[in-house]
């Protein structure tokens, strides 16, 4: 632990206390929390920051959409609205969110996305709205106790563990490490392809003295061929990367893997683009082509940026998530709490 972070650890001492008060107070019944009659499976992270959530949603989505009608429910950060909102009253990264508008560009009507911050108020609006759901999907969940999930999915990073960080603000855990016994299942996420039996076992070791009565599954990251959204340009051997996103090292390591970065441009997650900044990049790097996440092109399509967007040769990089081994165990497992509710 550096310095400023054992600085900090008494802070943490004092936020943990509180974080496990709180769920003290949910696991007995003093704060209430609601169950719902049809399946409700919560996504969520321990860690602050990107540990693989929105593509373990579309994982979800792909795995249980042949056989349920899919409902997702997002809290909808950096979003210009308030409340509970359809995607189908709005499309655009600013009124549901870049990660929801995401799934709207992906999915379209195979799935209904909606956001709003109050969930057990948001469900029904979302069942009311759209009574044939079936299974609705929680995004990004793990802490709000306030729903009780039919099944909860706890993802952490391979390169940041749980179980090797601390407690806000000394660390980066929204709460103690034995809140992953919550969880029905545990994935890391972001693995090397190539992950050996031994490191699995490592990472699984260190899981388990946390949640021992947990599953633990690892997941990697496939990338797909890169998709113009801008010029209609070739992509170039030369490129510079854009990123808002809570991880930026998996996306930058695999192109860097593929093309030569002149530069990787790091924006705050959920960062709000402006023309000026679109302009900037024209400026900064002439001729040269830009690469970017899907979850940044959501908000980069806006129609506010298209006179920019439509003149520069603009690429964003698709993604799924898939399983290393056991990958059919995780599903039958998801299948089991989507059908019992």
């Amino acid at each position: 632990m550096g310095f400023l972070r054992l600085l900090l650890f008494p802070l943490s001492i004092l936020y943990n206390m509180g974080s496990r008060l709180r769920n003290h107070l949910y696991t007995i019944g003093v704060k209430p929390s609601v169950a719902f009659e049809l399946p409700v499976i919560a996504v969520g992270n321990l860690n602050v920051g990107g540990s693989g959530k929105t593509p373990m949603i579309e994982y979800l989505i792909r795995l249980l959409s042949p056989h349920y009608k899919i409902a997702t429910l997002s809290r909808g950060y950096g979003r210009m609205t308030r409340g509970f909102v359809l995607a189908g009253e709005s499309g655009s990264a600013e009124a549901l969110g870049d990660e929801p508008f995401q799934l709207v560009e992906k999915f379209g009507s195979q799935v209904y996305v909606s956001v709003g911050e109050d969930r057990v108020a948001a469900i029904p609006q979302l069942i009311q709205a759209h009574p044939d759901t079936q299974v609705v999907l929680l995004d990004d969940a793990f802490q709000h106790r306030a729903v009780r999930p039919a099944m909860s999915i706890l993802v952490t990073s391979a390169d940041r563990p749980f179980f090797t960080d601390w407690v806000l603000p000394a660390g980066n855990l929204r709460e103690s490490r034995t809140g992953a016994r919550r969880a029905q299942a545990i994935v890391v996420t972001k693995c090397d392809p190539n992950l050996s039996e031994s490191q699995m076992e490592r990472l699984a070791a260190g899981i388990k003295t946390y949640a021992p009565e947990v599953p633990v599954f690892f997941s990697a990251i496939r990338y797909g061929q890169p998709v113009s959204f801008g010029s209609g340009q070739d992509l170039g051997t030369d490129v510079v990367l854009i990123s808002g996103i809570g991880n930026h090292r998996p996306f930058e390591h695999y192109a860097r893997s593929r093309w030569r970065v002149v530069e990787h441009v790091t924006l705050p997650d959920h960062h709000r683009y402006t023309k000026d900044f679109l302009e900037g990049l024209t400026r900064d790097y002439p001729g040269k082509c830009f690469l970017t996440t899907e979850k940044d092109r959501a908000k980069l399509i806006d129609v506010r940026f298209s006179e920019h967007i439509s003149t520069m040769p603009w690429f964003c990089l698709p993604m799924d998530m898939y399983f290393l081994k056991s990958g059919t165990d995780f599903d039958n497992l998801v299948k089991r709490y989507a059908q019992r509710g």
